[in-house]
């Protein structure tokens, strides 16, 4: 066995987040595991160093979570959560944080994508539990993204006076888009409305088939280029 190469020893705790951790970086994956240690919620179930030992301990492991480099050796991570975002939900963790590549990554399945540097152990905590919880997670970073990556349409939209198109949404919808663009999930977006939660979940889906779309990636991605 290479020296490299993780042993999996870890046993699943019931009642916690199943955690993967994925970074061809060594020092990295000792530092998350170290972070989310001090998790009751949270149990890092393995590790793998390129983006193909990836897919594998996703197939043995079965996590709740994969925390996923962008650049690795054999595959990267934007082709890999392309494979794989049906079978687990993939938070994008990685120091690479140009626009293009986080609207890709998020436009391809990931349910998040976070920055280097840019959290603390209980940030990264709550970002894990708001995506295993069924959440997107739209930082400011990720949103930014996605709107530098379509500020040409938008700008081109504008000196033509074009308004954007509602796609049929009522009013309370359109204001549950722009909450959802502006990286809120549904608990946040019911208390911001003072509504129900349940009735924020029936606006999204009513706006997901208005929109045509499956995810919030990409009904944030449609809203913000119309």
């Amino acid at each position: 066995m290479s020296v490299l190469e993780p042993v999996v020893t870890e046993q699943k705790v019931a009642g916690t987040i199943e955690v993967l951790i994925v970074d061809d970086n060594s020092v990295i994956r000792m530092g998350l595991r170290s972070l989310l240690d001090t998790s009751d919620a949270v149990n890092v179930v393995g590790e793998a160093a390129d983006g193909v030992e990836a897919i594998e301990k996703i197939e043995q492991l079965k996590p709740d979570i994969a925390l996923l480099d962008v650049r690795m050796p054999r595959r990267d991570g934007l082709e890999v959560v392309k494979e794989v975002h049906e079978r687990v939900k993939v938070i994008m963790l990685t120091y690479t944080d140009g626009p293009e590549v986080i609207r890709q990554a998020l436009s391809t399945g990931a349910r998040g994508y976070l920055v280097h540097g840019s959290f603390s152990a209980e940030e990264i905590e709550r970002a894990i539990l708001t995506v295993a919880d069924g959440n997107m997670l739209l930082t400011s970073q990720a949103a930014e993204a996605m709107v530098q990556t379509t500020g040409a349409e938008s700008a081109s939209e504008a000196k033509t006076g074009a308004v954007r198109s509602q796609a049929g949404l009522s009013r309370r919808q359109v204001e549950i888009m722009d909450l959802i663009a502006d990286g809120l999930t549904n608990g946040e977006i019911a208390r911001a409305c003072f509504v129900a939660e349940k009735t924020v979940k029936n606006h999204v889906n009513q706006i997901f088939a208005k929109l045509g779309v499956r995810t919030r990636a990409e009904a944030v991605s449609e809203w913000l280029t119309r």
